[in-house]
């Protein structure tokens, strides 16, 4: 999947060959927010167009512009990796949510 980055906003996007058109989503907000276009440069600019208006609008409401993020989450492994993982963290002296934690922040592209 490919994305586009705008005032820290991802848009991950796809194209569909039988509507022929580039079509996309704002990804980490609460509303769901599409855009689309039959170029590349109107996809763009779609996309940056419905996040200043989603910054707008959250602006003039009063209410928080991005998801809020706990801090937590589930996640579902098959018990193979699960065991695995559990007896790598204990030989490493730390605990499965630390190693999974340390695993994250090694594979992060996007901060």
């Amino acid at each position: 999947m490919d994305v586009l980055n705008y005032k820290g906003f991802i848009g991950s996007v796809r194209f569909s060959a039988q509507d022929d058109v580039f079509f996309g989503k704002v990804e980490g907000v609460n509303d769901l927010i599409t855009f689309e276009g039959n170029s590349v440069q109107e996809l763009k600019d779609a996309f940056r167009y419905v996040v200043d208006e989603h910054i707008n609008d959250c602006k003039n409401e009063n209410i928080p512009i991005e998801r809020s993020y706990k801090g937590s989450f589930n996640i579902r492994l098959t018990p193979d990796l699960h065991r695995r993982a559990a007896i790598t963290a204990k030989l490493q002296g730390c605990t499965l949510n630390s190693f999974v934690k340390k695993a994250i922040e090694q594979n992060l592209e996007y901060a």
